[in-house]
């Protein structure tokens, strides 16, 4: 974001986030990828002295007491780090938003005030082995018993599941297609973590399987109502895919700033290679993408502060999701095309990147799952208010002649 559009409390916060990825100790990212570190906590601690988790969040439990536009530029800074390290950074943010929405008092002090003072670390335990992106096609059932709830079940591809101590939880309460509830699972004997998956990407954030065998879960557990996690899931994927769309740029923009460096030192034929055609114009066309996306998440942070009608917030972060993803993919590749073979190896970072940026098409919602929100939402609004700005249909010459216009 050009410092020009910032305040200087915008601007500050954004300096903070980029010093601390700055201070983020290489090795620790080299052990991640290697699967020497399985689960970074005192990243996670760190970020909490510096202040970084919960930017949104009331001062009172931790935060900030800022909004989106303040967290979409911190997001951008961690996202230089990988999508691990960013995944990690935004679980407070993802989790938090339901207990900040849903959450009684009881339960802010409880569960969120921890996790933005660095206490407790959290992981949101959605996605099912025959589920993916059909979140209520959920098997995980929780029985009510007495003042409790027995909960049994499963859940994959849970990042950060490997050091969580509490998980956040859908699961099944009723047996209507969209009966499902959600729960604070404090980590216990009867809530087993596998770590079972050997990723092309994305690696060291604690990804695994999450086994509930009549785990006990107190009433006081449950966020919000019965049955009424429909609510809270679609409050979620908020933080779900305006994180992904803001770590996403700062990955991209790491790997188009190594690119354009490579290109005006490496020499060929004579001259830079930034000279060439072939590969400025990659440098132009990636950085001109990725301006683009950058307004459109900035843009879509400024709707979602604003309250701006649900069906076109929903619209615009599932655009930001699907854009900047599929952006952020291809340039990575472009970055890799311009280092040619040389990028292909572990001597430059853009093969980390690589494997990182194809987990963001899918995660929270495949790019395909975006396009279907987008279409349902833009056509909800356009068919239930006349045309914008005039009824440019008619500006033809024989737009009226009777008889043409067929549509069955």
């Amino acid at each position: 974001m050009l410092d020009i559009l910032l305040t200087d409390e915008q601007r500050a916060l954004r300096d903070a986030a980029r010093t601390f990825a700055r201070e983020v100790p290489r090795q620790l990212l080299l052990d991640m990828d290697a699967d020497k570190v399985r689960y970074p906590r005192a990243y996670i601690e760190q970020l909490a002295v510096r202040q970084l988790l919960g930017i949104r969040f009331p001062k009172e439990f931790g935060g900030r007491g800022l909004n989106w536009e303040y967290e979409v530029l911190a997001l951008e800074e961690i996202g230089v780090l990988g999508a691990s390290l960013a995944c990690l950074f935004s679980l407070p943010s993802i989790v938090g938003e339901a207990l900040n929405v849903f959450g009684t008092r009881e339960q802010k002090d409880k569960w969120l005030r921890p996790v933005l003072e660095g206490k407790r670390t959290v992981a949101e335990a959605l996605t099912e082995p025959r589920g993916g992106s059909d979140f209520f096609g959920a098997t995980t059932r929780a029985t009510r018993d007495g003042n409790a709830y027995i909960l049994n079940g499963q859940k994959r591809f849970i990042v950060g599941a490997e050091g969580a101590d509490y998980f956040f939880v859908y699961a099944r309460t009723g047996d209507e297609p969209r009966a499902l509830s959600a729960f604070i699972v404090e980590r216990s004997p009867q809530v087993e973590v596998q770590h079972v998956y050997g990723l092309m990407g994305t690696r060291g954030g604690g990804t695994g399987r999450v086994y509930f065998r009549d785990a006990r879960v107190p009433i006081e557990n449950r966020i919000g109502r019965e049955n009424g996690a429909g609510d809270i899931f679609n409050q979620m994927m908020i933080p779900e895919r305006m994180t992904s769309a803001a770590g996403a740029l700062g990955l991209a923009r790491a790997a188009i700033e190594i690119a354009a460096r490579y290109a005006d030192q490496r020499r060929a034929f004579g001259q830079k290679i930034r000279e060439f055609e072939g590969v400025s114009f990659q440098i132009a066309e990636s950085v001109t993408r990725l301006d683009a996306a950058r307004a459109l998440v900035h843009y879509t942070a400024r709707a979602i502060d604003a309250k701006d009608q649900p069906g076109r917030v929903r619209r615009l972060v599932s655009e930001s999701k699907k854009v900047v993803t599929q952006t952020a993919w291809d340039v990575v590749n472009a970055a890799m095309q311009v280092l040619g073979g040389i990028g292909y190896t572990n001597v430059y970072p853009i093969e980390r990147m690589l494997r990182d940026a194809r987990l963001m098409m899918i995660w929270t919602g495949t790019n395909e799952i975006m396009n279907l929100v987008i279409q349902h939402e833009y056509y909800k609004e356009l068919l239930a208010t006349p045309p914008s700005a005039r009824n440019v249909e008619l500006d033809a010459v024989n737009a009226e002649t009777e008889g043409e216009k067929v549509y069955g």
